[in-house]
């Protein structure tokens, strides 16, 4: 009797030092730069941001028009789940998703957000280069950030992996979602903007943009070999589709989970996502009602004007921070399920 009395007092007095501790234990999202360099003078050096698990203490920090709450330079904790690369939109930046980039780090995972070179809020460059160049070089982008972390020797040993080499996803917004959908194996057809652009008039937005990107000349050499079969998920969040073949869509193998802001008018969703969703055979499709287009990007604090209005502007009835909480936590689950 006076064994288990004593046991029953040792295990109180473990959960009482462990309910103590908890606070200090609270893992949060660490934040720091990491720049890829060209390889060839083809090439320009890519800016990431690595959000990433730390038990250092984060602050709610102003940078530009969107305020992380992050341990900038934390220290990052010995293991991560898994890389997942995060592609933004045309003409976008490296902190326009930190909300998810940051829960997902906090989730255990480190997120390399990424600065496209020639198209952020920055630089439009490689819309001016022709040959369809624009299609192919944003997912060998980031195939090159994948490529220099796994490299690093301060991250390469953290990232979890198994027989099939380490944990891999990749989430994007927009021609973001262009970006992974490239990466898991659509392959691009920039004809079919054109086509598109010829028959239906209901997507002037995109088509306007569509025309930049194909007024250079589009060459009609095969865009096959962007796939990265490092790759093992996807998540991507109001997709430029229209642009992928029917058939490589098709061939799309790995978990893949698409979002769609029903009242999208910059990609219009039965032209981009459902074009998607009816041609990856398992994928998962999510109809947000009442959803523009800028819904799955953090609200920036200040008007930040594009070709459907402001980015932090949103359709009547519709919420963007519950619903960005809600999607951050979907995708913690959808790439905790496809990973792990």
């Amino acid at each position: 009797m006076k064994i288990l009395q004593i046991a029953a007092i040792t295990m109180s007095l473990l959960c009482v030092t462990l309910l103590a501790a908890g606070p200090a234990l609270a893992t949060e999202a660490g934040f720091r730069g990491f720049d890829v360099p060209a390889q060839n003078s083809s090439q320009q050096a890519i800016h990431v941001v690595l959000y990433y698990p730390t038990q250092d203490s984060a602050k709610s920090i102003p940078m530009g028009p969107f305020t992380p709450t992050v341990a900038i330079n934390g220290k990052p904790d010995a293991i991560v789940k898994g890389l997942i690369v995060l592609s933004h939109g045309t003409a976008g930046a490296e902190l326009n998703h930190t909300g998810l980039a940051e829960a997902l780090a906090k989730n255990g995972y480190l997120v390399a957000a990424i600065k496209h070179p020639g198209d952020n809020w920055q630089d439009q460059s490689l819309f001016s280069v022709g040959g369809g160049y624009y299609f192919s070089e944003r997912p060998r982008q980031a195939s090159r950030v994948i490529d220099a972390i796994l490299s690093d020797p301060e991250w390469k040993s953290r990232i979890s992996a198994d027989a099939h080499g380490p944990r891999i996803g990749a989430v994007g917004h927009s021609a973001g979602g262009f970006t992974v959908l490239a990466l898991a194996g659509g392959v691009p057809d920039p004809m079919r903007i054109i086509s598109h652009c010829k028959t239906d008039s209901d997507d002037p937005i995109f088509c306007s943009l569509g025309r930049r990107m194909t007024n250079t000349g589009v060459e009609t050499k095969s865009f096959e070999g962007l796939r990265d079969s490092r790759v093992r998920a996807v998540a991507a969040l109001a997709p430029m589709g229209v642009v992928f073949s029917a058939q490589s869509l098709a061939a799309i193998s790995i978990p893949t989970t698409i979002y769609a802001g029903e009242k999208d008018t910059y990609l219009v969703p039965r032209y981009h996502a459902e074009w998607v969703r009816q041609n990856v055979v398992k994928a998962d499709y999510h109809a947000i009602q009442n959803a523009g287009h800028y819904a799955f990007m953090e609200t920036p604090n200040m008007p930040i004007p594009s070709p459907d209005g402001d980015v932090g502007a949103n359709p009547a009835g519709f919420d963007r921070a519950p619903f960005l909480k809600q999607l951050a936590a979907e995708l913690n689950q959808f790439f905790d399920r496809a990973l792990q």
